[in-house]
């Protein structure tokens, strides 16, 4: 019935609006519920934006999983012998109202950064996190930033939910802002995410080909896009050196992968 609808919608031209609708909706969940005291001391976003980065208007959840995020970009960078204050520039790529990037508020020595396509959140983030920079973005490249201006860029589920085209787009985006030898982590929904594909779809992942679910409402959480590792070692980081790869490796997005790149 679900998918009927969404078809339905799609065809009229609906589809997004229909789903910024019931995002809406979903986020009067939380209307009149107090926020926990956050742990890191700054503002949380009200329940609208908390919804269309987390899934959910549950400000503990994305407390926590900005925090789990937070960690596993950490250690992954470790496991490679990096560290995040010496990248000199960092880009939260799909920063969303600031889940992840609230957590980077005390590291020195590195410049912080985030970019969004949502104009709302971008704004949030200006006012409430003025130790970062954030500016917006469009759904198709470029960026504003320079060639080569970041160290360290890192897109958490953004890969997840954009088509074919937008994604082999964006990644030769990141590579450009991307100073020779700087890290690109990003997350994927990889072999966890199998046994919830259809009997067609499931055949296309075990070949190594990409899937993607509603293209029409490419940059929302409709949207989503089926990565089996092979696919992003042959085609979407081809260009890249492949510095780690964790199956579920993505703490703070749950059972998503987690992949470590290089610009060469």
């Amino acid at each position: 019935m679900k998918s009927l609808l969404l078809r339905g919608l799609a065809r009229l031209g609906l589809l997004r609006p229909a789903y910024r609708a019931y995002e809406s909706l979903t986020s009067l969940r939380a209307v009149g519920r107090r926020p926990p005291p956050p742990d890191d001391g700054l503002p949380v976003p009200p329940p609208r934006l908390i919804v269309r980065v987390a899934g959910t208007p549950d400000p503990t959840w994305f407390l926590e999983s900005g925090r789990l995020a937070a960690e596993a970009i950490s250690s992954a960078l470790s496991r490679a012998e990096l560290r995040l204050e010496d990248t000199g520039a960092l880009l939260d790529f799909g920063c969303g109202c600031g889940r992840v990037t609230r957590r980077w508020a005390g590291v020195n020595g590195t410049e912080i950064h985030g970019a969004d396509r949502s104009a709302r959140a971008v704004e949030w983030c200006r006012v409430n996190l003025p130790f970062a920079r954030f500016v917006s973005n469009d759904l198709v490249p470029p960026l504003p930033h320079g060639d080569e201006t970041f160290g360290l860029v890192y897109a958490l589920s953004v890969f997840t939910h954009l088509p074919e085209e937008l994604q082999l787009a964006w990644i030769d985006e990141l590579g450009r802002v991307l100073r020779p030898r700087g890290a690109l982590l990003l997350t994927t929904h990889g072999g966890r995410y199998r046994d919830r594909l259809t009997p067609p779809e499931r055949e296309r992942f075990d070949r190594g080909r990409l899937v993607v679910r509603w293209p029409e409402a490419a940059g929302s959480n409709l949207c989503s896009a089926f990565h089996p590792p092979a696919y992003v070692y042959e085609r979407l980081a081809a260009r890249f050196e492949i510095v780690d790869f964790v199956p579920e490796g993505a703490a703070g997005n749950p059972h998503q992968d987690l992949y470590l790149l290089r610009r060469p």
